[in-house]
């Protein structure tokens, strides 16, 4: 048995000062550590794959950080892990439990299968991991063998933790809730209302890259918003997600946290923000002041076919409200998008902005002919600059 701080000072030393997760019994002394520490970050997460999102996000902007959770929530990460670290090549450390350990401690039923093939989860994603050390004296060369692999490789690094392995550490902070943002109530009425003479999505698309300087960064999410982006006109400042569907706001946060000096604006769909709403969660209680989430809202999976979203029957602007967005805008036209785009670039608080658009989109857009690695490595060094 090890004491959390063991483990989580050598990490520090190794550069990892980002954690963020899902809790777990077997995992609560690490999270207690960090939460505590002032000199670290622990981001909560609504679930494992927004987690993973979070952190990816923070390592492309140069923060080395640490991704922990339950296993029985492992398959929550496969998408991210697959169709965003393994694809464009960022690299994080997962540290996942083994509950249901096979001839372990006696556990809860649900674990019984996820416990069999936690291991073999890791390799059928061809990610290297190894047991999460138990004595003092293996923390270093663990630690070192993770940042060999990740540096050298680019992608992540799992360990294993069995029950046990780290000694309790009491938590002494308290969480500080926090108070909601404003919006307007006779929005509503508008929003609902807007069915005829949207924009398209190119048009505004359009109105965010004019509007949006270096140092500044975009982000878009998988699909026909990110090919758009490329078509209108491909930047370095520009990162377009494939796969990961949902994980953009995630990811652009983990990219805010660690940047706070530039704006960062997360491009997200309807069909995308519905299928990880729990991520508004995180995002509003985080409330970096440097981020702007976009909701482009066609009411349709776009670029799957143009099947239906339920987003016409809900009211996304209130959903991010109710999860403490403290600047929540709906734009009624193009004109009103522009300007209330304007004002978010200038202001320093987290805002979302939601405007319907379109569905439809051109049969010849182009397919980026710069690859996902590409990508990630002029993104990365435009963050650094």
């Amino acid at each position: 048995m090890i004491e959390a701080k063991s483990f989580i000072e050598q990490a520090k030393a190794a550069g990892f000062s980002l954690y963020t997760g899902v809790p777990c019994s077997y995992l609560k002394p690490f999270i207690n550590y960090v939460i505590d520490a002032p000199d670290l970050e622990y981001i909560g997460a609504t679930n494992e794959g927004d987690a993973v999102a979070i952190a990816s996000g923070a390592e492309i902007a140069g923060r080395r950080s640490v991704v922990m959770f339950q296993n029985s929530g492992f398959g929550n990460t496969v998408s991210p892990l697959t169709s965003l670290n393994m694809i464009f090549k960022v690299p994080v450390l997962v540290i996942t439990t083994w509950r249901g350990e096979p001839g372990g401690a006696h556990d809860e039923p649900q674990h019984e299968l996820m416990g069999q093939i936690t291991g073999e989860l890791f390799d059928l994603m061809r990610i290297k991991w190894e047991f999460f050390p138990a004595e003092e004296s293996q923390v270093a060369a663990v630690i070192e063998r993770a940042v060999k692999h990740m540096d050298s490789t680019g992608t992540p690094f799992g360990l294993v933790m069995k029950k046990d392995t780290v000694a309790p550490h009491k938590l002494t902070s308290k969480p500080k809730p926090k108070p909601f943002g404003s919006i307007s109530p006779a929005d509503a009425a508008i929003r609902h209302a807007v069915t005829q003479g949207r924009p398209t999505r190119r048009e505004v698309l359009s109105e965010v890259q004019k509007l949006t300087p270096a140092p500044h960064a975009v982000v878009a999410t998988t699909g026909f918003t990110g090919r758009a982006l490329y078509a209108l006109d491909d930047r370095d400042s520009q990162l377009y997600m494939v796969g990961s569907m949902g994980c953009v706001s995630s990811f652009a946060l983990g990219i805010a946290v660690a940047k706070p000096n530039r704006k960062v604006v997360a491009l997200d769909g309807d069909g995308a923000i519905t299928m990880r709403m729990g991520a508004l969660a995180t995002v509003g209680y985080e409330r970096p002041k440097n981020m702007i989430h976009v909701l482009l809202d066609n009411e349709v999976h776009d670029s799957t076919g143009g099947q239906e979203t339920v987003s016409h029957s809900l009211d996304l602007a209130l959903v991010a409200h109710a999860c403490g967005y403290p600047q929540v805008k709906f734009a009624a036209s193009l004109a009103e998008f522009s300007a209330i785009y304007a004002e978010a670039m200038k202001s320093d608080t987290l805002t979302f902005i939601h405007i319907k658009t379109a569905p439809g989109e051109s049969p010849d857009l182009p397919r980026p002919k710069v690859t996902p690695v590409q990508v990630a490595e002029r993104f990365k060094k435009y963050l650094a600059s």
